[in-house]
């Protein structure tokens, strides 16, 4: 193994379930600048051990392979000691099994920089923020609302996440802690297996038939109209596109190539 391709360190690790985790990464050196919304990329050498109950890896990932994805920042953009991670296991995957069996001291690589355009500069500053997401699509807007609701008490916010179970609900202690602290943001949990959690009590269903439903205009007191918001997607490709055509009914329009809509998309899957 070639230790001089690591370049930080694991300082946190926090297990929500044996499906997710978040990891904080401190780089040897300063931390870089980013947008929030921006990814980075994280690696490990195939000589890395992998979680016992991940699929066999056929053939073996070999033992000098620089395994690399990139993946969504979750911490403050104000944040100057690391960067954290927002990360779900992929059992049959090369870089998540491996980056789950890492503990704190181990060490990795981070890229020099972050990258990307999912960012808030794409929208209208007159115009409330509807972010969307389904799992770990959660973590752009993690940053985002760590880094923006420390100096605007102003603009709405509005946080529609999905998952499964409660317990998928990352950042959900956060999230409600937030709300209640900054009357401008609005988070709205919800599963889609309540059958299996009958002791969540908030929102059950998938996230565009919670829109249809009008959870967005209950919440917020605005209209989903493209006067008044500006929309981010970020998860499920199937929830992506369904939200989409469900906006462009309402009048909205997502960017294409370089013409910036009202609707935002980050495809990482």
């Amino acid at each position: 193994m070639n230790p001089s391709a690591y370049n930080a360190t694991v300082t946190a690790r926090e297990e929500l379930n044996p499906q997710l985790i978040i990891l904080r990464v401190r780089p040897d050196g300063e931390l870089f600048r980013f947008q929030p919304g921006q990814f980075a990329v994280l690696g490990l050498l195939g000589a890395e051990p992998r979680l016992p109950e991940a699929a066999p890896e056929e053939p073996p990932a070999p033992a000098d392979k620089l395994i690399r994805r990139a993946y969504s920042i979750a911490s403050s953009s104000l944040e100057r000691q690391y960067a954290e991670f927002y990360l779900t296991l992929v059992t049959s995957g090369e870089l998540t099994p491996r980056l789950f069996a890492l503990r704190p001291g181990r060490r990795l690589f981070l890229s020099p920089k972050a990258s990307g355009v999912f960012t808030l500069d794409k929208a209208r500053p007159d115009r409330a923020l509807l972010l969307v997401a389904t799992g770990t699509g959660l973590a752009p807007y993690m940053s985002m609302l760590r880094t923006m609701l420390v100096h605007d008490a102003i603009r709405k916010f509005v946080v529609l996440h999905g998952a499964r179970h409660s317990w998928d609900l990352g950042y959900r202690a956060e999230l409600e802690s937030l709300a209640r602290l900054r009357p401008n943001l609005h988070y709205l949990p919800s599963i889609t297996r309540p059958a299996e959690d009958p002791h969540f009590n908030g929102l059950a269903g998938r996230i565009q038939t919670l829109l249809a439903r009008g959870v967005v205009e209950q919440a917020s007191g605005l209209p989903l109209t493209p006067e008044h918001f500006e929309v981010f997607l970020c998860g499920n490709p199937e929830m992506v596109r369904e939200t989409k055509t469900l906006l462009q009914e309402r009048g909205f329009t997502p960017d294409q190539g370089k013409q910036v809509g009202n609707v935002h998309v980050e495809e990482y899957w």
